[in-house]
């Protein structure tokens, strides 16, 4: 699909249509797990919450359990301004490229994890959502907070859990990732649930709040997004 940038009534369209269907619900095998995570980082200096071609750095990152197998990296420009409830427009372009990128190095991935919502959205389909149906893998969203849906923050102890409601729907849960730590909001979507997606996440996580597929991807984007200042006119260290 176009994922933008300006016809938005097309993208509520297809948002609404993957809404609708009811894939078979995926759990996790015996063995080791492949996970995928994707991240975008946008180049510093840029004014406002987005603008339509803004630079970005895209990571992604596959692991075996928490332990990394492959990185990727590709960079691209925004089609589409920052909107609340359409960050496809902006970011599912490129969180396509990214993650493509990685599938080729990896293709044996399980799920994927994305910083974004799944059915905590206004037509409950957030980007993680979306991603998972155009590529047709499992994927759960992760995020420092819920975008509409609510609930109680959870025991201060790592593995801590509680519900993130959203008119009455059960659609992901606050998961303590770390004893002391803020939670993350854990997503339910494209063929998880709020249960599994919680169980997954736990398994990938390691020492840090975030889980290890998504926290490297991040780590990989913003090392591009360095390399690439330091190397620009008048940003080079003196010798």
């Amino acid at each position: 699909m176009e994922w933008g940038p300006a016809d938005l009534a097309a993208l509520e369209r297809e948002q609404h249509r993957i809404a609708s269907l009811t894939p078979s619900p995926w759990r996790p095998g015996s063995g080791p797990l492949h996970a995928g995570g994707a991240f975008v980082a946008f180049a510093r200096g840029q004014q406002g919450p987005g603008r339509a071609g803004d630079h970005a750095f895209v990571g992604a990152a596959a692991t075996s359990d928490a332990t990394e197998i492959a990185r990727a990296v590709v960079e691209g420009s925004a089609p589409s301004p920052y909107r609340p409830g359409y960050l496809a427009a902006r970011e599912g372009a490129l969180l396509e490229a990214g993650l493509r990128s990685l599938l080729a190095l990896q293709p044996a991935i399980d799920v994927v994890l994305i910083d974004a919502t799944g059915r905590d959205h206004p037509r409950r389909a957030g980007l993680a959502l979306h991603l998972g149906a155009l590529l047709d893998i499992p994927t759960i969203g992760v995020t420092h907070r819920p975008l509409l849906a609510s609930g109680p923050e959870p025991a201060a102890s790592a593995g801590s859990s509680t519900e993130l409601v959203l008119n009455g729907e059960l659609v992901g849960r606050w998961l303590r990732t770390q004893t002391g730590v803020k939670p993350v909001a854990v997503h339910a979507a494209w063929r998880t649930d709020a249960s599994s997606a919680v169980e997954i996440v736990q398994r990938v996580t390691a020492g840090a709040r975030t889980p290890e597929p998504l926290r490297l991807a991040r780590m990989a984007a913003r090392e591009a997004r360095a390399r690439s200042e330091a190397a620009a006119p008048g940003r080079q260290e003196r010798a």
